[in-house]
């Protein structure tokens, strides 16, 4: 019987790519595949046809032969026929395509890794996030092993080729035609073993220990700002590259100030006279205390802006401004002649009406009309 076109039994084009190849074996080694369809000669002739025709046309030069002359520009004697299929080349093309779903693939996993990352919260005042500060910080980390140098096995002593695997890190499972490549369970994939382990670190190649840094902090920062601190994270797996550390910046709430961006804000209360009489007042500021001029008539909630007052931003720039808001403060604990005057001076109030107080004169008209458009 002739054999079928090869893109034909795998239901692609000539001009097929590499993964639209991978694609249409992988759906009938799955459809076809002997551990799906036990005593079905049938079932086990396709799979054996798809592994020659996926394997033909993912090698480009014979691909090449075989696009030009077809069946005959292969050699099946080369390993390329329905029989040629050992396990070698089909393990090969099987864990090639499956790779991704059993684990394993090829080559195995680096026994070389890199320390993870660590991240640290710095707590702040306010006043240490906007002038910057240097500080000095306790991190728990995993560094490596100084008894054993970092290789885990005992002084004296180092690890030695696992015998499970022979130090590829890989172990082969096969089952008739099915056969995938798994990390080694003796080893976990680095191809050694420790028959001696250090005491120190049992047999780990790292240690737990705090570490003592001293954080240099910018001015300008602000809460979730990140400072990297390269190579101070924890140490890497069998000599491999330590991570980093980052420090994540949380400023404490401040007793007066309100920071948003570059901008910082207060409340400052004034009393009634002042409101009504201006002046001036004193009002903080992270340099100092400025003069704040309250112009008469001042209602509760305006809001004054102090240019320069700010924050300078972290990567530069110009400095933020300083937005006080006046908050009327009603004045509590009356003597006797406070109240006989404040008696007198709402009198006096009332009688001009909307003169001294024109926002109440509207407010109160609105509501007249309101009550007005109810009526039917």
């Amino acid at each position: 019987m002739a054999k079928r076109d090869y893109y034909e039994v795998l239901g692609v084009e000539r001009g097929a790519s590499e993964a639209e190849l991978k694609k249409a074996y992988r759906r009938l080694a799955m459809k076809y595949h002997p551990d799906r369809n036990p005593d079905d000669k049938e079932a086990e002739e396709k799979f054996k046809e798809a592994n020659e025709a996926y394997e033909i046309l993912t090698d480009a030069n014979k691909r090449a032969a075989y696009d030009q002359y077809g069946h005959a520009g292969v050699d099946p004697n080369m390993g390329a026929g329905a029989g040629g299929f050992g396990g070698g080349n089909f393990s090969d093309i099987f864990g090639d395509v499956f790779g991704d779903i059993f684990g394993g693939g090829r080559g195995g996993r680096s026994s070389v890794q890199r320390g993870s990352d660590l991240r640290y919260t710095l707590e702040l005042d306010l006043e240490e996030a906007v002038r910057g500060t240097t500080v000095t910080i306790k991190v728990p980390t995993l560094v490596g092993c100084k008894t054993c140098d970092g290789s885990g096995a005992k002084k004296g002593t180092s690890p030695t080729t696992c015998t499970t695997c022979g130090g590829h890190g890989q172990v082969r499972m096969q089952q008739g035609f099915f056969a995938v490549q798994q990390t080694c369970p003796r080893c976990h994939g680095t191809g050694q073993m420790i028959t001696d382990p250090c005491r120190d670190c049992h047999g780990q190649g790292r240690v737990e220990e705090h570490k003592t840094l001293s954080v240099k902090v910018p001015p300008g920062v602000d809460s979730g700002d990140r400072i990297r601190l390269a190579g101070e994270g924890e140490a890497g797996v069998n000599g491999g590259p330590t991570g980093d550390l980052y420090v994540v910046v949380s400023v404490r709430e401040h007793k007066i100030f309100q920071r948003d961006g570059k901008n910082l804000y207060c409340e400052v209360p004034i009393s009634f006279a002042d409101a009504a009489l201006g002046g001036e007042l004193e009002v903080p500021t992270l340099d100092g205390r400025v003069k704040l001029k309250i112009p008469e008539g001042t209602q509760t909630g305006k809001l004054f802006r102090l240019r320069g007052k700010g924050v300078v931003p972290v990567r530069g720039g110009a400095p933020g401004d300083l937005l006080c808001r006046v908050v009327l403060e009603t004045p509590v604990n009356l003597t006797r002649r406070q109240r006989e005057l404040l008696g007198e001076l709402r009198d006096t109030l009332q009688a001009e009406g909307s003169n001294q107080s024109p926002r109440a004169k509207s407010w109160f008209e609105g509501v007249k009309n309101f009550f007005e458009d109810m009526k039917f």
